[in-house]
């Protein structure tokens, strides 16, 4: 027998180690059922680990610090012209942040028995994945779960590749600061790294075809970052097409809007797409849409009753805690357990400075759906803590029920807003009321004061 012919039986074949992937071996393991990973780079931790959340994270934490020596000249302290040293960040990035997690996940993997193996997983019918690699083998298995993830998406049309044509992927590894840097998408991946450039020294303008920052997020969380975005970048510009990017001997021609403009190098941010292609899945029961997307119930099963999904591969919102809640929910059901991802909560961050988060119901959504709502923003200015920092200019906002006072989103803009929106993930998971946070006690001076103030504008008499 060589080895392309051993079969193995597990009980549950994971297609990829991203967060939902391992998220739903190690359930899978605590429940008993002997599970192997499949990922092509033999590692957990999927691109939210090794080229997108955590990388991402830390070098914007790199720009915050710079942003704050810079701000702490405003009352007194100057720490003088920073140094950049781009191999110690390197460095740093790989072995003391990403290289510490994925030998923590690591070292969870194996108390825990799950195996990973490093290869292409492709599905030869719904019992049976053939891995491809190093160490070709085939897993006959009970169940299998896709968490195959997301890619950055190309520039439509365009078709230049250059090494100076950066995705997200590439823009992290720091090959180098341009002087001159061209963002190609106003989201939020544009966002964060655009900052992180600028903070190092890099002049950047940002295009996007909208008329505003983050699309689809409400404008009243969107405009203190566009202020702050406005003084970091040497340019923004607004219901704008690239059309066309051409190489020079020194950089790369940018034109759009009846412009050419020269940069050194070009980050595409214009989101990502679902990883399902070339997978096999046509010798399952599991049609991916035109998008890619793979469609799962609320328990996270395809139309395949064998196999799940979880992650980006199901589609928005692409964010790594609901593909962890997914593997989790995924698992629990394949142990027969009683299960569904039925969170009313997704919230979602931007990791700028200011930071921009929110959950549930949008005031956005809730006038495209014609539905009525009462509003309370309590605007930072009026904050003490927001005050002592220096950072007068979020805002935190309810979106309520008019009828029952209960919360249904929750939006914060400022410093540290990705951790106050944990307490709103709470209040509209659990139907609190405004009256519920309003006579909940707040630590004082602290930003969580803020949903407090909020809700007790609603409590008072017109």
């Amino acid at each position: 027998m060589v080895m392309g012919d051993l079969v193995r039986e597990v009980d549950v074949a994971i297609v990829g180690g991203g967060p939902g992937g391992y998220s739903a071996a190690f359930r899978c393991a605590e429940l008993g059922l002997e599970t192997a990973v499949v990922d092509a780079g033999r590692r957990l931790g999927g691109a939210c680990l090794w080229e997108g959340c955590i990388p991402s994270k830390a070098l914007l934490h790199v720009g915050a610090v710079l942003g704050e020596a810079e701000r702490a000249k405003e009352f007194g302290v100057d720490f003088g012209e920073p140094r950049i040293a781009l191999d110690t960040l390197r460095k740093w990035k790989a072995e003391r942040v990403v290289g510490r997690l994925a030998r923590g996940l690591a070292a969870v993997a194996k108390s825990k028995g799950v195996e990973v193996i490093g290869g292409r997983g492709v599905f030869e019918d719904s019992r049976t994945l053939r891995v491809e690699g190093d160490e070709p083998q085939k897993l006959r298995f009970t169940s299998a779960v896709v968490a195959t993830g997301s890619a950055p998406s190309p520039l439509p049309g365009l078709g230049l590749a250059p090494d100076r044509v950066m995705d997200s992927t590439a823009a992290l590894e720091l090959p180098d600061v341009p002087e001159r840097l061209l963002v190609v998408g106003g989201g939020y991946i544009g966002l964060e790294l655009g900052q992180v450039y600028a903070a190092l020294g890099s002049k950047v303008m940002l295009v996007e075809m909208t008329d505003g920052l983050l699309p689809g997020v409400d404008r009243d969380l969107v405009q203190p970052l566009a202020r702050q975005c406005e003084k970091l970048f040497v340019k923004i510009r607004l219901d704008t097409t690239v059309t066309s990017l051409r190489e020079t001997g020194s950089g790369i021609e940018a034109r759009f809007g009846g412009d050419t403009v020269a940069f050194d190098r070009v980050l595409v941010a214009v989101g990502r797409r679902a990883v399902s292609a070339d997978l096999g899945l046509e010798t399952t029961r599991v049609r991916p849409d035109a998008r890619g997307v793979i469609a799962v119930d609320e328990r996270c099963r395809t139309a395949d009753p064998r196999i799940w999904a979880v992650g980006d591969v199901t589609g928005e919102p692409m964010l790594a805690h609901r593909a962890m809640r997914q593997g989790k929910v995924a698992a629990e059901a394949i142990a027969g357990r009683p299960a569904a991802f039925d969170n009313v909560a997704v919230p979602a961050v931007v990791f700028t400075d200011p930071e921009v988060a929110w959950c549930g119901l949008t005031e956005s959504e809730a006038t495209r759906a014609g539905r009525p709502v009462r509003l309370a923003k309590f605007p930072w200015a009026a904050s003490g803590r927001a005050a002592t920092l220096g950072r007068s200019d979020g805002l935190t906002k309810l979106i309520v029920d008019p009828d029952t006072g209960r919360v249904l989103g929750v939006g914060i803009v400022g410093p540290g807003a990705g951790e106050l929106i944990a307490e709103g993930a709470v209040a509209v998971e659990t139907a609190l009321t405004v009256e519920d946070l309003a006579v909940t006690i707040h630590a004082h001076p602290t930003l969580s004061e803020t949903l407090m103030e909020a809700a007790e504008t609603l409590l008072r008499p017109a």
